[in-house]
């Protein structure tokens, strides 16, 4: 399963596990594992979590949410009832707990429901915060990721530069080549 953490909030790259919404919808979270294994290499908990068959389908309207509820921000639409109540109900249970071991590791644990806490929690911050006027969407073609621009002068137009932003220059390159009368 690929990962990425490249949107700059880990709720955005929660949003993001399922890609290319509106063409050839990829889930990067098809199974409760499958989450587990993404919460902890998001650093999100330490060790691997365990996701109930009722936690699961809970996790997955929180992600949606937060997806509908950021894209409205960035077009400056009304929000969902429904989706502030999913977000705000993940909120409010405790979030992953931390502590220092002796040997001065830093240990985030928790279950399934601490683990939607910190990143429904992180959604608040985000929506309500001043990054708020910073979310974008890719300019990648079908790409449906949303990102927090933190470039100089707000000037990012890809979540990621190796794989939309290349595509892009790329597919621009071949079109200039392909111009009658172009120079090599």
């Amino acid at each position: 399963m690929e990962s990425v953490y490249l949107t700059g909030r880990p709720a955005l790259d929660f949003a993001g596990t399922l890609r290319w919404r509106t063409s050839r919808c990829e889930d990067l979270l098809p199974s409760p594992a499958a989450f587990s294994a993404w919460a902890e290499r998001a650093g999100l908990v330490t060790e691997p979590v365990p996701v109930g068959a009722d936690d699961f389908p809970r996790l997955i309207r929180l992600r949606e949410a937060i997806y509908r509820l950021a894209t409205a921000r960035l077009r400056a639409e009304p929000w969902g009832g429904c989706d502030l109540d999913v977000l705000n109900a993940a909120a409010a249970a405790p979030p992953v707990s931390i502590h220092l071991t002796e040997d001065g590791t830093l240990c985030r644990r928790g279950d399934s429901c601490a683990v939607g806490s910190v990143l429904a929690r992180d959604a608040i911050d985000l929506l309500g915060g001043v990054d708020a006027r910073r979310i974008r969407e890719c300019a990648g073609q079908g790409c449906t990721r949303l990102y927090v621009d933190h470039s100089r002068g707000a000037t990012r137009r890809w979540c990621d530069m190796t794989e939309c932003g290349n595509k892009s220059k790329a597919a621009s390159y071949r079109r200039r080549r392909a111009t009658p009368g172009h120079l090599p």
